[in-house]
This record gives C-alpha cells, structure tokens and sequence, in this order.
C-alpha cells in the first residue's frame, strides 16, 4: 500500500508560521515599552487638561499681587496633613482652616518634627481637592517646592515650621466654596 502526498504535509510551512508568531510579539513588546515609555508625558498632559491629580500651580510673589481680590467671595480652605511610609514624624498644618477671598495672598504654616534618633531628609507632596480647583490653587512660596533636611531627635533643628504662601484664582468656579490642600510628608529616598 502506498502512501501519496498531497502537499498539504510542508516542513517549512510550521518554522513560516513560527516566524510570523514572532514577529508579532516582537512587534508588540516594542508597541508596549513605547506606550510606556510615554505613559509619564501623556500623564502630565491630561492631568493638565483635566485638572485631576490636584496639582497645584505656581505663581511669583509679584504675579500673585497683580490678581484682582474678589471682595464678594469666600472660600474655605482646609488643611490636612498626613505621614508616608510610616516614618517617625510629627506632620501637622499650624492652622486647621482658612477664609479666604480669592485673589488675595494668604500665609499658612506647617509643622514638622523629626522623632527619629538620626538625621534624615524629607519631602512633601500637594494635593487638591476637588481637582477642579487645583489649577486655581497657586504657591509663591512652599516647603514642598524642595526637600527639607531634619537633625535627629534632641537636636535643635530636628523641627521647624515650614512656611506656605498661595492665593486663589478668582477665576475658580462659582460653585467651589471649600477647597482641601492636602500634603503628604515622606522621607527622600535621597539623603543629603
């Protein structure tokens, strides 16, 4: 009994298929490093469309007293702190909350005390709430914009208070009435 080939049975026809496979999962690890590798930008931008992630702004000294003060207006303004990374700190604000009219430049304070037995470097992260309200927010002057260094515990520099200055955009939507200024207070993982 003989046995007939249709040409259906063609070696290099699984090693074509193989290639195929990898090209398109060659083609696809690139296609998602590239997506990464931008995820970081398209952040940035949306976040800047929408106004989500309550990023605040920045404004100078000088640009801040040239707004004009909304004398008919009132915001209330709410300061929270809390600590990352279970770190060995006391984080407070100084004042809980803040009327404030925007347009006009206000003052704030926080508190911090290292209660660790070592040195050590900390930073602050902002957020804004709601996320409406966040790029209405600006600072002209905030511990958050570089890293705070702390002596150890017993040390006269182990606390401070750490200053905060910002002014509300009268431009702020009407139906924002409290704002919510939230920091986060972690220890830099670049220790100076």
């Amino acid at each position: 009994m003989s046995v007939s080939h249709t040409g259906t049975d063609n070696p290099n026809k699984g090693s074509k298929s193989h290639g195929v496979i990898a090209g398109k999962m060659l083609l696809l690890a690139c296609a998602m490093f590239g997506f990464g590798y931008l995820m970081v930008p398209l952040y940035d931008i949306i976040c800047d469309i929408t106004g989500l992630n309550g990023k605040t702004g920045r404004v100078s000294v000088t640009a801040g007293l040239e707004v004009p003060v909304a004398q008919d207006r009132e915001i209330t303004v709410e300061f929270v702190a809390s600590i990352n990374q279970s770190g060995s700190w006391i984080f407070e604000p100084q004042v809980k909350t803040m009327t404030v009219k925007p347009g006009q430049l206000y003052h704030a304070s926080y508190y911090a005390e290292n209660l660790s037995s070592h040195a050590v470097v900390a930073q602050a992260t902002p957020s804004v709430t709601p996320f409406a309200a966040a790029k209405y927010f600006n600072k002209t002057e905030c511990f958050c914009f570089t890293r705070q260094a702390f002596e150890a515990q017993g040390s006269p520099k182990a606390s401070k208070d750490m200053p905060l200055t910002f002014i509300i955009d009268p431009d702020i939507p009407i139906n924002v009435d409290r704002v919510t200024l939230s920091y986060t207070f972690f220890r830099s993982p670049e220790q100076t």
